[in-house]
């Protein structure tokens, strides 16, 4: 039994805006309709899905789980539409972390549509989670700890986490020692699942930062700061190989007082996984970083 579309949209919407009036809007109908919509799908399935209160409304647990069902279900329908309207085949919708996105995944991304040209693919990138529920994405690439049940989960790669910083601010203040970086401006990122305290613990004994130079929320951002020469930044050789590369950016120290962590991840739900356009790019993503297992 599948309860009419109208209904479902209307509980769909409801649950997103907490209010039946703003639901009444988005939907071109009246509060009115809105509310005969629902009572309609509580009827069909016998059970209560909203409580209203001072706060507004609220899902019941039951309407909750419905929703994690139903979301899933009208956003992939809604994304199919989409597609078809626009006249769009094989399509892959992929999200990303932004310091991924702008700083590993696009210097890259050519080499995967070379391979692949009949897969149209869209990125956008954000540091929110995408929420499979919606059916709006593929595969979300994720930064953090791997904290996400009941969806497949695979690191991209191990990053190495070093100092880095401009060769002429290397020489300029002299860095040879950790004991050195005490007296230059430290940039850290406040996401980074490395913080410099931390790698002081493992390399500098008894050294400890008193306080940070310059605080950044995105790795990209950091290592534009130390790319200015406005002090060292703690980072992932991965995502600033570029820099490093060009030779805006180099490892203050040796490889042996780094700090080895998986931190990039991709994500996506299982029933995603027989699709050949995440196949195809969960394939290449592992040949580009030499990860052929899981």
């Amino acid at each position: 039994m599948i309860p009419p579309l109208g209904a479902l949209q209307a509980f769909e919407t409801i649950a997103r805006r907490k209010s039946f009036s703003l639901a009444a809007e988005e939907l071109h109908l009246t509060p009115s309709a809105v509310s005969h919509q629902v009572a309609k799908l509580e009827s069909l399935l016998s059970v209560r899905l909203f409580e209203r209160s001072a706060r507004g409304v609220e899902l019941t647990p039951a309407g909750h789980q419905y929703l994690q069902r139903v979301a899933s279900a009208l956003g992939a329908i809604n994304t199919a539409t989409e597609d078809l309207r626009h006249g769009v085949q094989d399509t892959l919708y992929v999200h990303s972390s932004p310091s991924f996105a702008s700083l590993w995944l696009m210097p890259r991304i050519a080499r995967f549509t070379e391979l692949h040209p009949h897969i149209s693919l869209m990125l956008s990138a954000s540091h929110v989670h995408s929420d499979f529920q919606l059916g709006q994405m593929d595969i979300d690439i994720r930064y953090g700890m791997p904290n996400w049940p009941n969806l497949e989960v695979e690191p991209v790669f191990t990053e190495h986490i070093l100092p880095l910083a401009s060769p002429e601010f290397i020489r300029t203040h002299a860095l040879h020692e950790p004991q050195d970086l005490l007296r230059v401006p430290l940039i850290q990122s406040s996401v980074s699942v490395v913080q410099w305290p931390e790698w002081f613990a493992r390399f500098g004994g008894d050294l400890r930062p008193e306080r940070m130079g310059l605080r950044f929320d995105r790795a990209m951002m950091s290592l534009d700061a130390a790319v200015q020469k406005l002090g060292v930044a703690l980072e992932s050789t991965s995502i600033g190989q570029s820099l490093i590369a060009s030779g805006k950016l180099q490892p203050v120290f040796a490889e042996d007082l780094c700090l080895q962590v998986r931190a990039h991840f991709m994500v996506y739900p299982a029933r995603h996984a027989s699709r050949p356009e995440v196949k195809s790019f969960v394939e290449w993503l592992r040949d580009e970083t030499g990860e052929s297992t899981r």
